[in-house]
């Protein structure tokens, strides 16, 4: 039985966002978990008891981390690609589709990712801990700063007329 989280103030530090276009035992996993972490919930779709899409579930998660409403967001959808698509396209946004806790902490260490995508379909609820942990738990390799500085200067140009590229 799922439990709505309630809603919390916008304050983004210490909030995560979860959002999920079904409610089921891996949200509910990762809702308990990240609280159990001492975390603030701010959820979107069917874990709020509200409707929603996997495309408008993760527009809302996404941009709750683009405006700063929320520090991170964990994301799911059936497959994961779906919203990890979805998200990606909410500027500011660096959303990592992970299966295991490994990839989950070089999605933060090389990439700075903001949301952990997840496959309700593959994720066990000992696998969404893990995978949470791990992705909480990373910081950014701040050797990676040039590397992650392309990635938003190729946002950025991606929002521009076409011309000849980032690298061309």
């Amino acid at each position: 039985m799922s439990q709505a989280p309630e809603q919390e103030p916008a304050t983004g530090q210490g909030l995560v966002a979860v959002g999920s276009d079904e409610s089921n035992a891996s949200t509910d996993a990762a809702i308990e978990h990240l609280r159990a972490r001492g975390l603030k919930v701010l959820a979107a779709g069917p874990v709020a008891g509200q409707p929603g899409d996997w495309v408008q579930v993760a527009e809302e998660v996404g941009r709750s981390v683009a405006e700063g409403r929320a520090e991170r967001a964990v994301l799911f959808c059936y497959t994961g690609t779906g919203a990890s698509i979805a998200v990606n396209k909410v500027p500011g946004v660096r959303g990592a589709l992970c299966v295991d806790a490994e990839t989950a902490r070089g999605a933060r260490r090389w990439n700075d990712a903001n949301v952990l995508v997840l496959s309700y379909r593959l994720a066990t609820e000992t696998l969404v801990r893990e995978i949470i942990d791990a992705f909480l738990d990373t910081e950014v390799d701040p050797t990676e700063a040039d590397t992650i500085a392309q990635l938003a200067n190729l946002e950025r140009a991606a929002s521009e007329p076409a011309g000849p590229g980032l690298f061309g």
